[in-house]
């Protein structure tokens, strides 16, 4: 282990070639003495002894024969790998709206006619122009997104209602506003 140097690990080879049991021991706790001092700021942690002890059997190669005052870690779980990660492999029409945004345009779809869901439609309308515009920078106009919420829906949601055509989508102000060229002010010599 690199972070302990060539000559701990030279104390670690020197203790495997100890044949007495107890003499090895006790090289053993002095090892690991050395092995703490070299982390002093480590001390305040839970199990540091036990991670030292840890890491002196890695560095045997787990071959020395001592009594460990806790128990060590096993060389087969050293290198276990994690389990995978269970993603859902669902495709999305449109990246730049997201797989949230088509399941709240399904669930619209699902809503009966009225006020709310024109509401709602119009909040994801106005989610979708500002997503948009954040992955393309270019200006987008409204007709685009309610052609897209047409697509997603396959036309059941209609843009045809007098709320969807009187009111503007909302432009995207979260974008980070230019600082003026000139406004910088003067040091004073």
């Amino acid at each position: 282990m690199p972070e302990y140097g060539r000559n701990v690990q030279q104390m670690v080879d020197h203790c495997l070639t100890i044949e007495d049991r107890e003499e090895r021991t006790r090289c053993a706790y002095t090892i690991i003495n050395i092995m703490g001092n070299l982390f002093p700021h480590l001390r305040d942690i839970d199990d540091f002894k036990h991670k030292l002890w840890d890491h002196l059997a890695i560095m045997s190669d787990f071959k020395l024969d001592i009594d460990y005052p806790c128990e060590i870690v096993r060389k087969e779980n050293l290198d276990t790998l994690p389990e995978n990660v269970p993603y859902s492999n669902t495709s999305i029409r449109y990246r730049h709206y997201g797989n949230i945004t088509e399941e709240m345009l399904r669930k619209a779809q699902l809503m009966p006619e009225g006020e709310e869901r024109d509401a709602l439609v119009m909040m994801l309308a106005n989610y979708m122009k500002r997503s948009y515009l954040t992955w393309n920078k270019d200006n987008v106009d409204d007709e685009k997104i309610w052609q897209d919420i047409r697509d997603y829906t396959h036309g059941t949601i209609r843009i045809d209602t007098p709320l969807m055509h009187t009111k503007a989508l909302k432009e995207n102000n979260s974008q980070p506003q230019q600082a003026k060229a000139g406004s910088k002010k003067k040091k004073k010599k």
